[in-house]
């Protein structure tokens, strides 16, 4: 039922102007908790009849479904500006809708098309790049899956296969002979991250 989510659950930091994407995934997730979404990426549509006439005119059905939109409207609104702090507040503070206050910031935060293609770019690249000699393997691991989550938030596709070949071929020489191991015991195709990543772990 819409609205029937504890307050308490799914709790979003305050958004400051850092991290927008990661504070985005975590906004969609709660939203979605509330089955509010599709208001925040779409709003509402006005009945056609009260663009020529009063909301008296309105069918009994007409007026609560309007009712019901504006109330949830305004609850999505109010979710999005308890959750961005008081220097972020002005770029919102005269949206009326929840959907006019989230394309605001998504326009100032997430960037334009080219602009994420610029970063996506360039997150490929420190893709590409390997394991250096003596970094620790819970080091490699954090740096690499940084890499792969900010992708991710770009909208990179980045099926399990990918980032299981990836782990296999980009390890420093002294993992070469679990490596061959993995890839002779293991099919690579259906193996997850996580069963690399134990394996690994277990051999380092």
């Amino acid at each position: 039922m819409k609205g029937s989510s504890s307050s308490n659950e799914l709790k979003a930091p305050v958004f400051d102007g850092e991290n927008y994407d990661f504070w985005r995934i975590r906004m969609t997730t709660i939203f979605k908790s509330y089955d509010l979404w599709d208001m925040v990426q779409h709003g509402y549509e006005l009945p056609e009849i009260e663009i020529d006439a009063l909301e008296e005119d309105l069918t009994e059905t007409q007026l609560k479904t309007l009712k019901q939109n504006r109330m949830e409207d305004a609850r999505a609104l109010g979710i999005i500006q308890g959750v961005v702090s008081d220097t972020i507040f002005p770029r919102i503070a005269n949206e009326e809708t929840a959907k006019g206050a989230w394309e605001v910031l998504q326009q100032e935060y997430r960037g334009d098309t080219k602009v994420r293609k610029v970063k996506l770019q360039s997150l490929r690249r420190d893709f590409e790049y390997t394991m250096r000699e003596n970094e620790l393997l819970k080091d490699y691991f954090i740096r690499l899956f940084d890499v792969v989550n900010k992708m991710k938030t770009y909208g990179e596709e980045l099926p399990n296969e990918r980032i299981v070949q990836k782990l296999l071929i980009s390890l420093t020489k002294p993992y070469d002979s679990i490596v061959s191991v993995i890839e002779e015991t293991k099919d690579t195709e259906t193996l997850s991250v996580q069963d690399v990543m134990t394996s690994l772990r277990a051999f380092d």
